[in-house]
């Protein structure tokens, strides 16, 4: 008896062992990941395949994508019949013929079209953005979309819970969207304080449907009456205020206010995911006035998730390092690169193109900043020259080639926000625009120190240690 059971066992571990050696062989991209998982597969049996079946399967982006295939997530473009843009493509300026090759990427991934005739204006630190933001709402006639991840019930956050139920009062249409995870972040929620009101609000995946760490909603739209938008890196909360601080730990970031055809994509966007959250489907025209130009910036709205078939932020970032003929400027709060973006950077710098990254000097999150030093060496060891921000802490994200393209929004360089979360940017061409936001780098790169191969190579061994450690979670960060 115990000799049979004993074969039974076997092969039940040898079955079990070879699917779990199989699905690696068969789903897993990278060779190295899947010899890894093969190896643990079939050397350790029952353990291995346990490991591979809870860690190795992403089981996040499957989610995701089953979203798509059971249309509980719109298409995207072609679910909204109301939708006013030309579909003549922008000429690029003379001077940026050269990024002429971005231009054919981005169309190949993202189904937003460019759009000419944009006004972007740049909107640092809540003192300059909420004011700014408060007085649309306020004005606000038809309707008031907002979608934030984190929504403070600070002074400043109820500045907006009031501004927005005054406007559902009147008779605007008032829909707000809160991340389920971010909006814990603050308490009582806003949630809480706008029940009972006409404000519609929804949160983006409640942590009761299932407590995902993943799959949040990171992205930060306004948009009102269909004519005017805003987004960027800025949640909702006083922890933004920087002039005339609420906390005793501000937090620096730049909104940007959007007039003009690109504010659509910005509309589509949000109702592509109030559907998700809500199951309407608001593809009416008033949502969707017509668009005058209103400046000169082409856009491209870039909306990105777990549930695309494409990386496109990923693709598009490594696209414009490519097309780099002069420099790039980098700007995030978070960095965690993987292995084809640390090869980007250290290629683009190597074939003469000066990069420059701007990280914060002290992070709000010290796990990131010591696994995001552990990639330092190697890039300054290929001519990239790092600068840290002194406090407060800047959470501004910018991505500036040539002072001609520049890539804005949501987005960190981490794989959270490239591989994980869904993200909204904008990707501009426009050498006045862009002029503006290199005075802004500049003037950050005066006040920060820069980081030297010396410094990192003199780190105490407990730190490079400590380093090394929390660099191996960059997958999960």
């Amino acid at each position: 008896m115990d000799s049979v059971l004993l074969i039974a066992a076997t092969g039940a571990a040898a079955v079990i062992s070879l699917l779990a050696a199989g699905h690696a062989l068969l789903w897993k991209r990278d060779p190295r990941s899947a010899l890894g998982w093969i190896v643990v597969s079939l050397y350790f049996p029952f353990i291995g395949p346990f490991l591979y079946w809870m860690l190795g399967i992403n089981r996040i982006i499957r989610k995701a994508r089953r979203w798509q295939e059971t249309g509980r997530r719109l298409p995207g473009r072609e679910a909204f019949q109301a939708l006013r843009q030309s579909e003549v493509v922008p000429l690029l300026p003379a001077e940026a013929s050269h990024l002429n090759e971005l231009t054919r990427l981005v169309d190949k991934v993202v189904a937003s079209p460019l759009t000419a005739g944009n006004l972007i204006t740049p909107l640092p630190n809540g003192d300059t953005a909420y004011p700014s933001m408060l007085d649309a709402i306020d004005r606000a006639t038809t309707s008031i979309h907002l979608s934030t991840y984190i929504f403070d019930s600070d002074r400043t956050g109820r500045r907006f819970i009031d501004s927005l139920k005054a406007s559902a009062e009147r008779g605007v249409e008032v829909r707000v969207m809160v991340d389920g995870l971010g909006e814990k972040y603050s308490l009582p929620t806003a949630r809480s304080l706008l029940k009972g009101s006409g404000v519609m609000i929804r949160r983006f995946l409640p942590l009761h449907q299932g407590a995902n760490l993943n799959l949040r909603n990171h992205r930060k739209i306004l948009v009102i009456d269909g004519a005017v938008g805003f987004t960027g890196g800025m949640n909702i909360g006083g922890r933004h205020m920087v002039g005339h601080p609420e906390t005793r730990s501000p937090v620096m970031d730049m909104h940007f206010r959007i007039q003009g055809p690109a504010v659509e994509d910005l509309q589509r966007i949000f109702l592509e995911d109030w559907y998700f959250v809500s199951g309407q489907h608001l593809d009416d025209s008033r949502y969707f006035p017509l668009q005058a130009a209103a400046g000169n910036s082409i856009v491209r709205a870039i909306g990105d998730g777990p549930d695309k078939d494409f990386r496109k932020l990923h693709w598009i970032i490594m696209g414009a390092l490519s097309c780099a003929s002069r420099h790039v400027r980098i700007m995030t709060p978070y960095f965690i690169p993987d292995r084809a973006m640390i090869s980007a950077l250290a290629t683009t710098a190597m074939r003469g193109i000066e990069v420059t990254l701007i990280l914060p000097g002290r992070n709000n999150l010290p796990l990131l900043h010591w696994a995001a030093r552990a990639y330092l060496w190697e890039l300054l060891q290929c001519g990239i020259r790092v600068f840290y921000q002194p406090p407060p802490f800047v959470h501004t994200k910018l991505f500036l080639v040539d002072d001609l393209w520049c890539l804005i929004g949501s987005a960190n360089l981490d794989a959270r926000s490239l591989r994980l979360n869904f993200e909204l940017n904008l990707g501009v061409y426009d050498e006045q625009f862009s002029s503006m936001l290199r005075k802004h780098f500049r003037e950050s790169l005066e006040r920060s120190r820069e980081v030297t191969l010396e410094e990192m190579d003199g780190r105490p061994l407990a730190q490079k240690l400590r380093d090394g450690a929390a660099k191996l979670l960059s997958p999960y960060l």
